[in-house]
């Protein structure tokens, strides 16, 4: 299984598109993966023959697993030999009881069935509810513990197959044989005390309870780990966007009839930053044990919202060799495939600096945390009217209204201190208020 995002641990094989004796050659499609991130083609690593399929469709494997073995062109597929004995014995149907007329000692008790209402088993297990439908092992796990009808479900992943999400909000939406069960035998339990850790913990009535989903599991699980790993510190500089305002205005529109899309701020600030670094390489680098590791190519990760439902971030490549139309092209390719789930795995890694982008929704300051192992990620915020003194063409200071936001940048501070950033970001923002942005528009 090959390492699908620099966050995601695990893949659901959706598709074999080659079948046991088949010939694969090298970059060819191999099978179709899932994640939460995203749906993939995976070509095969190498040419010959496949001659086995360790995990099958609707399965889940561990990122670095082995999924099938692939031999010499020349090799003939060997049948496993668990299947072959098994095709080799005969069935053995057994005869029908026949009825007792002699008097006989009580058989040993079988263990009694489950009663009717039972608050803690389930009602129905996956296999018996579930025909027709692909369940990895996982999905069929949480279906069975909390008595859930698979049929019940609808599924939303790839050809209508249910993933754990469908699960865990079946799950909160009470479905289970469990919850109901529970609810039924609740008004006559003991009252819990006052003082009990299940009273303190359990939800109230007007309360909705939301498991995390596998999205949620990784990103928390990652933020944690960069707070642990690096010393975080911030820096803050407000910057005067009027210059990039005013070619917005002149040529926002004929951009927008060309492109299909508005012109927005970031692309501009991308393109500052492709400029500003090679003069600040340590702000392009991450940290590898002892060492800090500077990168000569710039590749900016831009995290793109899902929705409210999560975060991904796509790395737009080589971004210091492009003009400003170009990245804003790139830009919203990106974007709009991460929210369909069309990017490839190679196009969520390998960033090596990060941009956070909260500004539309008109945030002020944000403090963003560090994407591992880079050493850097820039905030922009909102960018609004203010009032500011600025100089006139006489050199007289006048109170003007212009387009003002702030930058800030999250730096890991065993990579370069203080002073080191307050540069970095001063040099950018003379870059984005002071250069001649018309020409890279026209």
């Amino acid at each position: 299984m090959p390492q699908l995002g620099e966050t995601v641990t695990e893949g659901t094989i959706t598709k074999w598109v080659k079948n046991v004796g088949d010939s694969v050659a090298v970059d060819e499609t191999l099978f179709e993966v899932s994640t939460d991130k995203v749906d993939s083609e995976v070509p095969s690593p190498a040419a010959g023959v496949l001659t086995e399929i360790l995990v099958q469709e609707g399965d889940v494997a561990q990122v670095g697993a082995p999924l099938a073995v692939i031999s010499d062109a020349g090799s003939a597929p060997a049948p496993a030999p668990a299947e072959t004995a098994k095709a080799e014995e005969p069935v053995q149907v057994p005869a029908p009881e026949p009825v007792s007329v002699q008097p006989a000692p009580a058989p040993a008790p079988e263990p009694a069935p489950a009663p009717a209402v039972d608050p803690i088993a389930p009602t129905a297990s996956a296999d018996s509810n579930a025909k027709g439908k692909l369940l990895s092992p996982i999905v069929r796990k949480l279906i069975n513990d909390n008595g859930l009808d698979a049929n019940a479900i609808t599924g939303t992943g790839v050809g209508g197959r249910i993933t754990r999400d469908d699960v865990n909000k079946a799950i909160a939406q009470g479905q289970g044989a469990s919850s109901q069960a529970t609810q039924a035998v609740a008004p006559s339990s003991a009252p819990v005390p006052s003082s009990s850790p299940a009273q303190i913990t359990k939800p109230s009535s007007g309360d909705t309870v939301i498991p995390f989903d596998n999205m949620r599991r990784r990103t928390a699980e990652h933020m944690v780990m960069s707070r642990a790993t690096s010393p975080h510190a911030y820096i803050s500089v407000e910057v005067d966007f009027e210059n990039v305002e005013r070619v917005r205005r002149l040529h926002g529109k004929s951009f927008k009839e060309r492109e299909g899309f508005s012109l927005t701020y970031l692309p501009f600030i991308v393109r500052a930053l492709s400029e500003v670094l090679p003069e600040f390489p340590n702000v392009n680098a991450s940290v590898d044990g002892d060492n800090l590791v500077v990168h000569h190519d710039f590749h900016v990760g831009i995290a793109v919202d899902l929705d409210h439902k999560g975060l991904l971030v796509p790395a737009l490549r080589n971004a210091d060799g492009k003009r400003l139309r170009l990245i804003a092209q790139e830009i919203r390719d990106l974007a709009l495939r991460a929210r369909a789930k069309k990017l490839q795995p190679e196009e969520i890694m390998g960033s090596t600096f990060t941009i956070t982008n909260p500004g539309p929704y008109g945030s002020y300051q944000t403090f963003p945390i560090i994407n591992q192992p880079q050493v850097a990620i820039l905030a922009t915020d909102g960018i609004k009217k203010r009032p500011v003194a600025v100089q006139d063409e006489f050199g007289q200071d006048v109170i003007a209204i212009h387009h003002m936001g702030m930058l800030t940048l999250g730096w890991d501070h065993r990579a370069f201190d203080g002073g080191y950033t307050a540069a970095f970001l001063n040099r950018l923002r003379e870059v984005l208020e002071e250069r001649d942005w018309e020409s890279e528009i026209v």
